[in-house]
């Protein structure tokens, strides 16, 4: 009996070493796993702390200008407008930095009260990026070179975007 008994414990410890052993083959291959999928998920997790730590919220803003044509709204934005020529980029960039990009959208209709007449009039849209610092600068560049007595310029603050875009704003428009 006795031999019997040590065959058996023997046995036992036999198979619980080799479990062991197995349990730290699986540990040190998913070790690996992990060292290998680590440093890409940490480097993922780096850059997006790091580039959303880069932007406050309503630090930049989108102004919106209406304007009666494409070549009246041309003639506002050119100081900060980017033009295309035979396919060189010519770059008039704003005299003094304003704004880093305005998209000129056509097809608006306005629908609205003027000296107590309601009156229907084909626009053009501006979109303006700019920085929120510098929205009253602009707003005055506007008035001063708007056909309108009364020129639409409204603006709303950027929450969130594509984080690189955002820093190309901030690049661009210098604070003030």
């Amino acid at each position: 009996m006795w031999p019997i008994k040590e065959e058996e414990e023997e046995k036992e410890e036999e198979e619980e070493e080799e479990e062991e052993e197995e349990e730290e083959e699986e540990q040190k291959e998913a070790v690996v796993v992990a060292g290998l999928c680590m440093p890409p998920l940490l480097l993922t997790a780096f850059r997006r702390a790091a580039t959303m730590a880069t932007y406050t919220p309503g630090t930049h803003s989108m102004a919106f200008v209406t304007a009666p044509s494409q070549e009246v709204a041309k003639k506002i934005a050119g100081l900060f407008f980017v033009l295309w020529l035979s396919s060189v980029l010519c770059v008039r960039w704003v005299k003094n930095k304003l704004a880093a990009c305005v998209n000129i959208i056509p097809g608006v209709v306005s629908v609205y009260e003027w000296e107590g007449e309601i009156n229907e009039d084909p626009e053009v849209i501006m979109m303006i990026k700019t920085r929120t610092s510098r929205l009253e600068e602009l707003t005055k560049y506007v008035r001063e070179n708007h056909p309108y007595d009364v020129c639409e310029v409204i603006s709303s603050k950027i929450e969130q975007g594509n984080e690189p875009y955002l820093k190309w704003i901030g690049d661009i428009v210098p604070e003030k």
